[in-house]
């Protein structure tokens, strides 16, 4: 749940890279919220109920897409290849920086002698 709000605070951010697990975690959400407001949609009769959230989260959907393909070494515009960006995405990112930010795994990959 954390990647998900950590996707929707940086809603509007393209630069820098996010991990895999950020891109999947905030997929994963953004489709049990959908499934879950047209379920409930379906019962209070609301038709567009999941729509609206669909509109609400566009911007952050694209952006974490973009930052993806940024840990990736590849330009955001790669988001808009059908089967290419699901390779893409579902691919390990550059270890190190690369053109587009500093590894966004370098924090979490600390072993427990460099902590001290």
């Amino acid at each position: 749940m954390n990647y998900y709000l950590s996707v929707l605070k940086n809603y509007a951010t393209f630069n820098g890279r996010a991990r895999r697990s950020e891109y999947w975690y905030f997929f994963l959400f953004n489709l049990i919220f959908q499934v879950v407001l047209a379920v409930i949609g379906v019962f209070l009769e609301v038709k567009m109920l999941d729509t609206i959230y669909s509109v609400a989260v566009i911007l952050p959907s694209i952006a974490v897409g973009v930052r993806r393909m940024h840990d990736v070494g590849k330009s955001g515009w790669f988001i808009l290849i059908p089967i290419y960006n699901l390779i893409l995405a579902c691919t390990d990112g550059d270890r190190g920086d690369n053109e587009y930010g500093a590894d966004p795994k370098s924090d979490s990959m600390l072993l427990p002698e460099e902590v001290i």
